[in-house]
């Protein structure tokens, strides 16, 4: 595809070029490299001193310090080379901070020492340099040379520690959640939302000894993480804050108390958002504003959450019939969204006609990071003055203090494995910051497939904001409209985002108050761990401190590299314990799971079966997921979802707190506290649910001292208003509780007698499942599964395996297995037949083996995927009429017939090559991948292939073929003037054929690799 003919944001050709001059003036001085200059000028001795207050001046020649105590552990230290002092951001992002700290000076000789309670900052003379010690004496950092300006730069240079690590930046895109140590950060807009970019950074960065750094300037900022350490921001000032903190955590508290905390959401908000625009759209033909309903619809009729709608979303998209859209929307419990390209100025009447969410956009913001700043507080603003509502507003470029009035996300992206890949780092690590709220489009707004669709929501899931756009691609990407079996997927993903918003709700109001956000490294909840700043942990992060979320980031069934830190983890699908630290690989994910464990210990909050927040009634019960292990509790956080009431202490708090023995058999006791506060529509009584990890059945339930009834069947246990139920058959064992309604302002206790901690009264006794990769079978086939069962450190006895398999499989259980010694491996065979309709590709199963151990009768559980082939040609056959297992291209979709077209299906043009035309054939577009099952029954594949003439000489590629593994045939390198090159391969024996086309020099322009002709010699 010609770069011309393809854009990677939204942006057309005269929003491009308004932007191309917006982002010049956005960046602002210096924003491209700067020029070589004369050595810089550093701070000489010093001159004089003077004390006011918490306020102290340092003279050094014709330049001035001023350190300006903040707090006992923060301070302002400027310096000005010209000796006077300027403020560009004045009241713009510092708020302000009571009033200031005792402190006191000691003149020590070679040092002036500027105190607080908790810190010293020593100012020594010759030359000034400055270092900060705890008050126990402990250096916190130390300037190995003083302050230096040139012309247009100032720099901190400071010595780094040996064991140092850093954070920080803002949104880094593809790092930030392990450690900036040896990088060099760059702080400022640049343009670059893929892979490398900066949107939304911050010029602060924080160090595990235990600091932080705010340069308080709209300039750009350079942060090189080498020994030494250099800080430099553009401009002849510096003006930078300093945090000392017990933590990361206290450190980021203290940065977001200087510039705010990350604003409240509302409930509505940590929901999923939809947009388009529905006014005029070229891509999709004419149609309307109220069309959008028809898509709320769709949201309600496929029974998956959607919280909120932008129905302008695209450039020169307005809107008609707002008030009655909103309305409409508001009866799907849909909030109405609008996109300020145009600005905010009718915001105060669009809100008043029932607008909730203002998305901003840089081709409206304008020059400088003041503008987008203001931008953002205006429009959250503009919707508390007219509403009773939350502000609620998204940006793709800010700055420090955006996080206390929006989301920011990462830019305009294509769907592919490797924007997945990039975008796990980015937003954990955008937490460094203080940014709370951090995500991008589902799958993009260009290009993508529903398989990368599928993958990239599952772990957006456990981002608190999430947003689909549809109206970019080549055709509508709201989350059902991918066909079976990702819709499904896709609804259980969704509804279990859905069914979490009390957890994340809960770390919400934990992100306002402390300024940390849900979604965080692994290095801030395991300082002490080496390896959590290392890149062994840079394609994972945790919601909350009980989820760890490893996504899948490749065309794969399996996910390798999984590092779980200290502590009991445990498989959230199949209850399988793990014992950190430790690194996982080859785990079972097949298209339908997500990589994700529990941390030992959680009591996660949930709301179960609702499809909207507002589905939830005075009678709806509370669910409490509980995988205990000692002591332990959670912190639940409710109010009205949706006004600013909380404000005014309108909400409530509840404790959970768990007793249970720290491994083996014991009582499990879960006390459930008074809920404190009161708020409208709070729930005055309520059933709860407990979900309970402990891998063996109690000899009883109590609740307040009294016995539950048990139940001896799952059924039997759903029919009942109170009970409890041991469910063997779901995630190695869980104990299913339920009560009557129970007053909220009064405390309970459920108690498990004689029951165990996660991992069951004989830990290790469980046995594991493992199902090896790649196993095929044929649609309509008879075939076997191999399924190893592991047995604990007890004998396994009586193992029956079983699958779970979709509808119209026919599935054949194994023969029990009388004993599988402990730790030893048995292999069993289950026969299995697909449906003769099974669709070729993936398919996700499930492995059950139901044993008898260490005296409970048990279940284990494994999810994997098996292959489906077609069936084999039994002639000669075309490529371009086989099914395609599968289909990856660099840009839309690959052709049948056809050569590359734009990002739709059957969008390209007659395959042609050097003047010869083709009726069949696959054209492609570079890096490319077409994968065929030929089951061995062919034995050679013809074609010509070569870059098609519609590019007119542009592109260079390179073409193969491999079969199961091994490469048969590369291309030499082909350019678009090149002459085809005839294809002549022998196949003898081969399964499975890939033809690849492969981009060779560095540049995706032009590469429209034909497969021309391309043809299976087959019997």
């Amino acid at each position: 595809m010609q770069s011309s003919s393809r854009t990677s944001t939204r942006f057309r050709s005269a929003a491009v070029a308004a932007l191309v001059g917006l982002l010049a003036f956005f960046a602002g001085p210096g924003s491209a490299q700067a020029e070589p200059t004369a050595a810089d000028t550093a701070v000489g001795d010093v001159t004089g001193f003077s004390a006011d207050g918490s306020v102290y001046h340092l003279r050094a020649g014709t330049a001035e310090a001023r350190v300006s105590f903040v707090s006992e552990e923060t301070f302002r230290l400027e310096l000005a080379p010209g000796g006077t002092f300027t403020d560009p951001t004045g009241t713009d992002i510092v708020l302000p901070q009571g009033t200031p700290p005792r402190t006191h000076w000691k003149d020590r000789g070679d040092r002036y020492e500027l105190s607080t309670a908790k810190v010293t900052l020593r100012a020594y003379k010759s030359p000034l340099r400055f270092a900060l010690f705890r008050a126990d004496g402990s250096q916190v950092w130390a300037e190995s040379k003083p302050l230096s300006w040139s012309a247009d730069t100032t720099t901190q240079t400071l010595a780094r520690g040996a064991d140092e690590q850093f954070y920080g930046a803002g949104m880094q895109n593809g790092r930030g959640n392990t450690s900036h140590r040896g990088q060099t950060v760059e702080v400022g807009v640049d343009g670059n939302w893929d892979d490398g970019g900066h949107p939304n950074s911050v010029p602060f960065y924080l160090s595990s000894a235990g600091y932080g750094v705010y340069r308080n300037t709209y300039a750009p900022n350079t942060y090189a993480f080498d020994d030494p350490v250099t800080a430099s921001a553009e401009e002849q000032r510096f003006d930078a804050y300093y945090f000392a903190g017990k933590s990361s955590k206290d450190v980021i508290g203290q940065y977001t108390k200087l510039t705010g905390k990350p604003f409240m959401p509302p409930i509505y908000g940590l929901e999923n958002g939809d947009a388009d625009c529905y006014l005029h759209n070229a891509n999709r033909g004419e149609r309307h504003t109220l069309d959008a309903l028809k898509i709320a619809d769709g949201f309600v009729d496929n029974d998956m959450p959607n919280g909120w709608m932008l129905v302008n979303d695209g450039y020169g998209c307005g809107y008609e019939n707002l008030a009655e859209t909103s309305k409409g929307l508001g009866e799907r419990n849909t909030k109405l969204g609008l996109w300020t390209q145009d600005g905010i100025a009718n915001l105060a009447q669009q809100v008043k006609d029932g607008q909730r969410v203002a998305k901003l956009d840089v081709a409206w913001v304008g020059g400088g990071y003041k503008f987008a700043l203001d931008g953002c507080k205006d429009a959250y603003k503009g919707i508390e003055d007219n509403s009773d509502a939350r502000g609620f507003t998204w940006a793709p470029e800010s700055w420090a203090g955006a996080q206390r009035c929006g989301v920011q996300w990462s830019g305009d992206q294509s769907g592919s494995w490797d924007f997945i890949r990039w975008q796990i780092p980015t937003y954990a690590g955008s937490t460094m910051s203080g940014l709370a709220y951090t995500t991008s489009d589902v799958d993009g707004i260009f290009g993508g497939s529903p398989k990368t669709y599928t993958r990239d929501l599952q772990w957006k899931s456990f981002l608190p904001a999430m947003i689909t756009m549809d109206g970019w691609a080549a055709s509508d990407k709201q989350p059902y409209r991918q066909g079976e079996p990702y819709v499904s997927i896709n609804r259980k993903y969704l509804k279990l985002k859905e069914s979490l918003l009390p957890y994340m709700y809960s770390y919400a109001h934990e992100a306002n108050t402390t300024g940390v956000g849900p979604v965080r490294p692994l290095a801030l909840e395991y300082p002490d761990d080496p390896t959590a700043a290392t890149d062994a942990a840079k394609y994972e992060f945790l919601t909350g401190e009980d989820f760890l979320v490893a996504p899948v980031y490749q065309d794969s069934a399996t996910r390798d590299g999984i590092y779980l830190p200290k502590g009991t983890w445990i498989d959230y699908w199949s209850g399988r314990t793990y014992q950190g630290p430790t690194t996982v690989n080859g785990y079972s994910a097949p298209l339908d799971t997500l990589p994700l464990f529990v941390k030992a210990g959680a009591s996660v909050p949930m709301w179960p079966g609702i499809r909207s927040y507002a589905d939830r009634t005075a009678n709806s019960p509370l669910a409490w997921d509980v995988y205990p292990q000692g002591t332990s509790s959670f912190d639940l956080y409710e109010d009205d979802g949706v006004t600013r009431q909380h404000r005014d202490g309108k909400y409530a708090t509840q404790r959970a707190e768990v007793d249970a023995p720290r491994t083996g058999a014991g009582d499990v006791t879960m006390r459930i506290g008074a809920s404190k506060g009161n708020f409208q529509g709070k729930q005055s009584t309520r059933p709860y649910q407990f979900t309970v990890h402990t891998g063996d059945a109690p000899q009883q339930v109590e609740l307040g001292g009294r016995k539950l009834p048990q139940f001896n069947s799952l059924a039997a246990y759903d029919k009942a208003s109170q009970g409890w139920f041991y469910d063997r058959d779901d995630r190695g064992g869980v104990v299913k509780v339920k009560t009557a309604s129970l007053r909220t302002d009064t405390p309970f206790e459920v108690k498990l007698k004689d029951a165990a901690a996660v991992g069951g009264a004989h830990p290790g006794a469980a046995a594991t499942l493992a199902v090896a990769p790649g196993q095929e079978l044929g649609a309509g086939v008879a075939g076997k599964v191999a399924v190893d069962v592991t047995a604990g450190n007890s004998d396994a006895t009586g193992a029956g395996v079983t699958l779970t398999a979709p509808a119209g499989w026919s599935v054949t259980p194994s023969a029990a297995v009388g004993r599988i010694p402990a730790g030893t491996t048995r292999r069993v065979e289950v026969a299995v037949t697909p449906a003769k309709d099974a669709t070729p590709g993936d398919t996700a199963l499930g492995a059950v083996v139901r044993y008898r151990s260490a005296g409970q009768d048990r279940t284990a559980t494994q999810q994997f995927g098996a292959s489906v082939m077609p069936e084999p040609p039994t002639a000669d056959t075309w490529a371009s009429d086989l099914a395609w297992l599968k289909s990856t291209n660099g840009y839309g979709p690959a052709e049948r017939d056809r050569s590359n077209g734009e990002s739709g299906a059957a969008d390209g043009h007659t395959l042609t090559l050097a003047g010869t035309t083709y009726t069949k054939g696959i054209g492609t577009h570079a890096d490319s991948d077409i994968e065929v099952y030929l089951g061995g029954r062919c034995t050679a594949l013809t074609a010509d292939v070569g870059i098609d003439d519609e590019i007119n000489g542009y592109g260079e590629v390179a073409f193969s073929v491999e079969a199961d593994g091994k490469v048969l045939w590369t291309s030499p390198k082909v350019t678009g003037a090149s002459a085809a090159v005839p294809v002549d391969v022998k196949l003898d024996g081969a399964r499975h054929v890939h033809l690849k086309v492969t981009d060779t020099n560095g540049s995706k322009t032009g590469d429209h690799g034909d497969w021309a002709g391309a043809k299976f010699s087959c019997s």
